[in-house]
């Protein structure tokens, strides 16, 4: 935990950014009657039923330093998906960079392995040797702070009726354009020092 901690609380370096990431699922849901268009005096009414359509996978990576994120939608979380994921990172948004930092939580394919199943070896060991992988503490992934950013995209974005992938896409899309424009960012205020005080019983006499 503490080594979580240290490392958000170091100044930005750009030569070594720390990033955040980790995936949601999203549920995929359509309406069955047509809604009610809004009228003067007269809100836009929508039917309680809707059909479900499957779930896709919504994966998102912030940098908290820049204030600024990216989205990924798709309809599974596989090994290569997280390789794609993160070859992106490396050679397009930061191409760079020395070291990615990246923080993400102890799900199994959360691994250098998945670079060399997705892109075989010598890919797989450029990959490996860019990225510096920190991993939350089992049952803590709420450290990853991205969780914070993933709430946030639920809440202004995924939460309405996207039938489809490609709805998902193009929603999550113009929200991270508006994100972005603003530079929005996470305050995060969790020390090491506050860890000691408020989790002490944790530490050994």
């Amino acid at each position: 935990m503490e080594a979580i901690l240290d490392l958000y609380a170091e100044a930005a370096d750009p030569r070594r950014p720390v990033i955040c990431l980790d995936e949601s699922p999203c549920s995929l849901r359509a309406e069955v009657a047509a809604p009610l268009p809004a009228a003067p005096g007269r809100r836009r009414r929508i039917d309680y039923e809707y059909a479900r359509r499957g779930t896709c996978s919504v994966a998102v990576a912030i940098d908290r330093h820049r204030g600024w994120r990216h989205v990924w939608v798709g309809p599974q979380r596989t090994a290569r998906d997280f390789a794609g994921w993160v070859r992106e990172l490396a050679d397009v948004h930061y191409a760079t960079a020395e070291t990615i930092r990246l923080v993400v939580d102890n799900l199994n394919t959360h691994t250098p392995a998945a670079f060399y199943a997705a892109f075989g070896p010598e890919e797989g060991h450029r990959l490996a040797r860019r990225i510096e992988f920190h991993y939350t503490p089992k049952h803590g992934s709420w450290l990853n702070l991205v969780e914070i950013e993933l709430s946030v995209l639920a809440a202004q974005c995924l939460n309405r009726r996207l039938p489809t992938v490609v709805t998902v896409q193009a929603a999550v899309a113009a929200w991270e354009q508006e994100r972005n424009a603003r530079s929005a960012t996470i305050n995060w205020r969790f020390t090491t020092d506050d860890v000691r005080r408020k989790l002490g019983h944790r530490y050994p006499p």
